[in-house]
């Protein structure tokens, strides 16, 4: 049976009530508050221990649940968040999908296509939304420069350079475990790849991907991988997770060079500078401060009221996972395989 959609006909009866599965950090720092100013009304957030969740929504006056099943048991839930380890994404998506609720998935949603078109046909045929937080597409710094490329200010795009890298940390943390979905392609490697498809043509070809691995750790730890669309555009996106913060990408066109110098996460106090250079002169754009995770629970509240608003998140789902799988397959030696597994 069809879930009923949660449209904008109904929006006078009640707000969308959302919950959080897991008390992850992300969640704690970024998401809750945020979802506190969205259009949502933040119903409870869930842990497996109850003392967790019960601190944790005393901080957002929401109600506290032991047991992720619990939480999708609750009638006002009509959508939930899932920051928990990469590993899980899939499983609880499916049960809150099953359960008749929305799904926003941290990134990276899942690690195979396979496994994204099975979400995304569950969700279709429940008559609901699953969408992967990518919250930095959100900020306003990311339509000016869309913007700028299409006006010409840079003349024909050639070339997009992305790169995110972040200083060690504690190697116990879930970052650096490969049964729990670690390693710098997954954890940050996602961002300019992401970004780089709001560039180039639809299925870009990866001509080459490698990643260091550390051997005491078991998993990557830097890579890098380079892409081309079918008009000839390159895409290196390289990234890692032993390196000095940067967090950038540079559009090199026939006329000029845009680059975006805090791409992927800026607080949300910042105003990011776009800096255009045209022939002998250099623009600096400053855009306007925004909270990115507003901007994404803003969006995943507009697609659950909207129906019509779900295809182009399911579609951005697929495409990043099948392109995540290729990177990793060609990474590991295996081709243009579709296989997102080690």
């Amino acid at each position: 049976m069809k879930r009923q959609d949660l449209t904008p006909v109904h929006a006078s009866e009640r707000r969308a009530g959302v919950g959080v599965i897991g008390c992850a950090d992300i969640a704690v720092r970024r998401a809750l508050p945020a979802i506190r100013e969205s259009p949502f009304h933040l119903v409870a957030v869930a842990s497996r221990s109850q003392e967790k969740a019960k601190g944790v929504a005393a901080s957002f006056d929401c109600e506290a649940v032991a047991g992720y099943d619990r939480l999708l048991e609750l009638p006002d839930v009509d959508a939930v968040y899932i920051p928990l380890p990469n590993s899980e994404h899939a499983e609880w998506a499916r049960r809150a999908l099953d359960a008749g609720k929305h799904v926003l998935i941290e990134k990276p949603a899942v690690a195979s296509e396979e496994t994204a078109r099975a979400l995304v046909a569950l969700a279709e045929e429940r008559g609901l939304l699953v969408m992967e937080n990518f919250a930095f597409l959100r900020h306003p710094q990311h339509d000016q420069a869309r913007s700028l490329v299409a006006d010409g200010a840079i003349g024909e795009l050639r070339a997009y350079n992305g790169v995110f890298g972040i200083p060690p940390t504690d190697p116990r943390g879930i970052k650096y475990q490969a049964n729990l979905g670690g390693g710098a392609l997954w954890e940050v490697g996602c961002y300019p790849v992401r970004a780089a498809q709001e560039y180039l043509g639809s299925s870009p070809q990866v001509l080459g991907a490698g990643l260091e691995f550390d051997p005491e750790l078991g998993v990557d730890v830097s890579g890098v991988a380079l892409l081309r669309d079918g008009a000839g555009v390159t895409a290196n996106c390289s990234f890692g997770l032993s390196h000095s913060y940067r967090s950038t990408y540079d559009l090199w066109g026939s006329e000029g060079r845009l680059t975006l110098e805090w791409a992927f996460t800026p607080s949300r106090d910042a105003r990011p500078v776009l800096r255009l250079q045209q022939k002998d002169r250099e623009s600096r754009i400053s855009a306007p401060a925004s909270d990115q995770f507003l901007g994404v629970f803003t969006a995943f509240h507009d697609a659950v009221r909207d129906p019509a608003a779900r295809p182009a998140h399911h579609q951005a789902l697929v495409q990043q996972a099948e392109l995540m799988a290729r990177i990793r397959a060609h990474a590991l030696g295996r081709g243009d395989s579709l296989s997102g597994n080690r």
